[in-house]
């Protein structure tokens, strides 16, 4: 066997797959290529990926429900999710802009790293809202799971466990999401020049609240020129006009919040989405951790002890985004000692490849969950042949 495999179809993917099997040849699983920066290199010649694979495969409005073959672009998906004004409710993220890729990213892709947006505080992780899927495992066998309608989503089991495992356990050939109504209005608050510990605690009172927070951020001096700590409310205009009122009024404690509107707050969430202000200086390395929001400033600032860093808050502080000086191992013991018994987890997206071959790339795992993902691996892809090592060393 040579050269890259370009399957069609689910028939031909299968085919595909099967013969690596057979001759023992590890393979590259890709989509668009928009993420493969992300995980450990393994250096394998050839690759299979589904860009060929596209189109919408069903599309039920009143249903509220979107399928598409995997290498489905997802600006496609978008369009055709306007023209009945609806949205993928996950907001996923585009890691174009942090690790410069030039293909836009496909819908296959987003399935298989669960990636999401600002939005999962409120409607929850591409995980949540992918509810069927259809794969070719590593022995070319085609798996279905889930369902094509919100009223048949058994096995989400096996869909959950295949979105976020990279490629690992098998490749997809179509996903079936559900899908929501864009909001009809959306607005954001600011407050300003507050701490990372003081933004927190009023970020945390907004999402406290019953007035429905659906993105909430702090972007501390470094990255943007004076603090921001800032909201989003979403839905009827006279809604999110009440409930901006209301989290005004909590909000006073904090000082005084001002009101964006329009392209300004679109263009600030998308850059939340996406990580922009770490993207410079390309060489740095990029992590994300994920950590309850009471302890994500001391986490913090026990790192910039150590480390320069640059860092920004998603989800309330649940999210940290930090963005290091290269070093040998990008600040990875700095940051996993920081992280110790915090209940939380550290994934290294962006940094060179050979430091991402030296440093573990995701959380690491206790021995017992270590030994479980090894079985699950060998029951989807007993010759090891797709993605192997993408995630984690040996597996």
């Amino acid at each position: 066997m040579s050269g890259d495999l370009k399957p069609r179809d689910e028939k031909n993917l299968s085919e595909s797959i099967r013969m690596a099997a057979a001759a023992k040849m590890p393979l590259i699983v890709s989509g668009a290529g928009s993420k493969s920066g992300i995980g450990r290199p393994n250096g394998y010649a050839m690759s299979v990926t589904t860009q060929r694979m596209q189109g919408i495969s069903l599309y039920a409005p009143t249903e509220l429900v979107i399928g598409a073959l995997p290498g489905t672009p997802l600006s496609e998906i978008n369009q055709t999710l306007a023209t009945q004004n609806q949205m993928l409710p996950f907001e996923p993220m585009d890691y174009r802009p942090i690790l410069g890729g030039r293909h836009e990213p496909t819908i296959g892709g987003i399935a298989a790293g669960n990636v999401s947006g600002p939005r999962r505080i409120m409607a929850g992780a591409c995980r949540d809202s992918l509810i069927g899927i259809r794969l070719v495992n590593g022995r070319g066998d085609v798996v279905k799971s889930g369902g094509r309608v919100m009223k048949n989503v058994t096995g989400l089991d096996l869909v959950k466990l295949n979105c976020g495992a990279w490629g690992t356990l098998g490749v997809f050939s179509e996903v079936i999401f559900k899908v929501l109504p864009k909001p009809e209005y959306a607005s954001s608050l600011v407050l300003r020049g507050l701490s990372d510990a003081t933004a927190i605690a009023a970020l945390t009172t907004a999402l406290g609240s019953p007035f429905s927070v659906s993105a909430a951020a702090h972007l501390p001096k470094g990255v943007v020129p004076e603090p921001l700590t800032i909201v989003r409310i979403e839905g009827f205009a006279p809604s999110v006009a009440y409930r901006c009122g209301e989290i005004v009024k909590l909000w006073r404690p904090y000082g005084e919040a001002d009101l964006l509107e329009g392209e300004a707050g679109t263009n600030i969430w998308s850059d939340v989405r996406d990580a922009r202000w770490l993207a410079d200086p390309a060489e740095s390395a990029i992590w994300r951790l994920s950590l309850a929001p009471s302890k994500a400033p001391g986490t913090v600032a026990c790192i910039k002890r150590v480390l320069d860093v640059r860092h920004f808050y998603d989800w309330g502080g649940g999210l940290v985004w930090l963005a290091v000086n290269a070093s040998e191992d990008a600040g990875s013991k700095v940051i996993r000692d920081a992280m110790r018994g915090l209940g939380g987890h550290a994934t290294l997206l962006r940094a060179s490849p050979a430091v991402r071959s030296k440093v573990e790339i995701f959380e690491p795992l206790p021995p017992s969950l270590a030994e479980l993902t090894r079985r699950i691996k060998l029951a989807f892809d007993p010759d090891r042949i797709l993605n192997f090592g993408r995630m984690y060393s040996g597996n």
